[in-house]
């Protein structure tokens, strides 16, 4: 007896369900605009535009310390276990926020499965290192690298920028191959320079296990070799008006035949939006981008104002 031919409405009926499954899921990951972290004097406004539809490859994490963690709680527990240093770093943590921008190897709906690991580990990972130490540390992004050398294809590499801005201004960031964030000086009114030895970047995640993690004798064949340990850089805003911008290479590799927006057009659309919000800033970023040319890639960005 032979197999009837498959009903190709019905196939591609069940995909369009399918997919549309998978973005419902995926949309509740995307930060709502309640979600943006509040701080003393710092405004903090991003997105990203995918390339094909409502999700890609890029994605956004807000971390605001103080209503996403019972903070006091933690506190009263680790004095309870005579922790000190971990109450200390949790007072630290109710004043600031953290910014995690992700960007997986091509920009395909279903790239963001992904993505979405990498927004549930780092969330668990982060509610144990709250736990530890009473803040997120280097080790979480260490065994990040090594959960996904383990689990992703070589061909799919996750590039991670994940920076910390206080309300003293500091602003601390360590770099898994995304580009350099860039800060627009108010009393200069242009783009400044940062020396390179506080702009360090390290590779993919998952590209390369890390050298001194504890199962490195299990670790299976690294052939690119063993990643050294990440560095933090650390940067301080100096004037009130600074605008700091956290990217993914979908702006700075942004293009019009062979013009590129960044980093001149980029410039002059901050210094036109200087005076505006974090969140009128991004807009015009925006507006600016798709008025320039066409995306040929998922474009993601945030923008933090010093008040």
């Amino acid at each position: 007896m032979t197999t009837p031919p498959p009903d190709d409405a019905a196939t591609l009926a069940h995909l369009r369900s399918e997919l549309k499954n998978f973005q419902d899921i995926t949309k509740y990951l995307v930060p709502q605009s309640g979600d943006v972290p509040r701080l003393r004097g710092i405004e903090i406004f991003g997105g990203c535009m995918a390339l094909n539809g409502k999700v890609g490859g890029d994605h956004l994490i807000y971390v605001d310390f103080k209503r996403r963690f019972d903070l006091q709680a933690r506190a009263r527990r680790a004095a309870e276990l005579g922790r000190p240093e971990v109450v200390e770093n949790l007072g630290r943590c109710a004043h600031m926020a953290g910014v995690a921008l992700i960007d997986v190897a091509g920009h395909r709906a279903t790239d963001a499965v992904l993505a979405a690991m990498l927004h549930q580990a780092f969330l668990v990972g982060a509610l144990y290192e709250l736990d530890m130490f009473g803040h997120i540390t280097k080790r979480l992004f260490e065994n990040l690298n090594t959960r996904f050398f383990q689990s992703s294809g070589a061909y799919k590499y996750v590039s991670l920028i994940y920076g910390e801005i206080s309300e003293d201004a500091t602003f601390r960031f360590l770099s898994a191959a995304q580009p350099t964030p860039v800060v627009f000086s108010r009393a200069l009114d242009r783009l400044v320079d940062v020396d390179e030895e506080r702009s360090v970047s390290f590779p993919p995640l998952g590209m390369m296990p890390s050298l001194d993690a504890i199962d490195r004798g299990l670790t299976k064949e690294a052939p690119l070799g063993f990643k050294e340990r990440y560095q933090l850089n650390e940067w301080r805003l100096m004037g009130a008006g600074d605008i700091l911008v956290i990217h993914t290479d979908g702006l700075s590799e942004h293009r019009r035949g062979e013009e590129a927006y960044f980093p001149g057009h980029l410039e002059d659309t901050l210094r036109r939006a200087r005076d505006q919000s974090a969140r009128a800033i991004y807009e015009s970023i925006r507006e600016d981008v798709l008025a320039f040319a066409p995306p040929s890639d998922d474009v993601s960005l945030v923008v933090i104002k010093l008040g």
